[in-house]
């Protein structure tokens, strides 16, 4: 006689992220919140053992069909980001030392250019001198898929490379709209503590509303929402 079959026993579903993400969600008790009630819930819902990074995700009342009204810009954060921020710097010899000194981690012009052909990127973010962008042009299909190229727009090449890697090393972050139009972007680290983000978020949303296109025209930020790295997210009031 054949064995009969036992009754498949029906698995429970494992919440999104975890029970230790399910706990913090649960802290999420209302729709929506005032900034400084927001930033202060971040803090507290963070997921990772790590020091996790406060991210804000600003939606855009754009049209995505109008090339005049993609947002994007540059904004250096009081506070900074809580990250290291490796940079390479495309100078010319003249500006070696000043651009070492102010915090470049590689530095050089033809030589630099050729060790990043030859498969070095150990750097978060580069730095150009105008006369130097010609030469680097060999470099756009190794840096451009990777966001780092520099480029005049997100404000990372100047005759003046020392300052603008000084500004960088400090916590200036670039935003810049995605085809959904959404701005994601950091503003510090939970450790920063809620008077720190606040005043981080509060300068970004400035730099945003700043950075507005004059062909929009109806709302501009439609909805802005914040969380911790691996963390659930939190809907602030406008």
């Amino acid at each position: 006689m054949a064995d009969k079959k036992k009754p498949a026993v029906k698995k429970q579903p494992i919440a999104p992220g975890g029970k230790k993400y399910a706990q913090k969600k649960a802290l999420v008790t209302k729709p929506i919140y005032t900034l400084e009630e927001a930033v202060e819930l971040l803090t507290k819902v963070g997921v990772t053992s790590f020091d996790g990074t406060a991210e804000a995700h600003i939606r855009i009342g754009a049209d995505m069909a109008q090339a005049d009204q993609l947002v994007r810009g540059t904004v250096t954060l009081p506070h900074g980001t809580g990250k290291k921020v490796r940079i390479a710097a495309f100078v010319t010899e003249d500006f070696t030392d000043v651009a070492k000194k102010a915090g470049a981690l590689h530095v050089g012009a033809a030589d630099l250019i050729k060790k990043v052909e030859g498969g070095m990127l150990d750097f978060d973010i580069a730095v150009a001198m105008p006369q130097l962008m010609k030469d680097l042009g060999k470099l756009a299909k190794v840096l451009g898929p990777k966001g780092l190229m520099p480029s005049p727009k997100s404000g990372t090449v100047s005759d003046k490379p020392a300052k603008i890697i000084e500004e960088l090393s400090k916590g200036r972050i670039e935003f810049k709209m995605d085809k959904q139009g959404i701005l994601h972007t950091i503003f510090g680290k939970l450790s920063f503590g809620k008077e720190k983000l606040t005043a981080n978020l509060k300068t970004l949303l400035q730099a945003v509303q700043d950075a507005k296109p004059a062909t929009i025209t109806g709302t501009y930020i439609l909805s802005l929402s914040i969380n911790p790295t691996m963390g659930p997210g939190i809907r602030v009031q406008m």
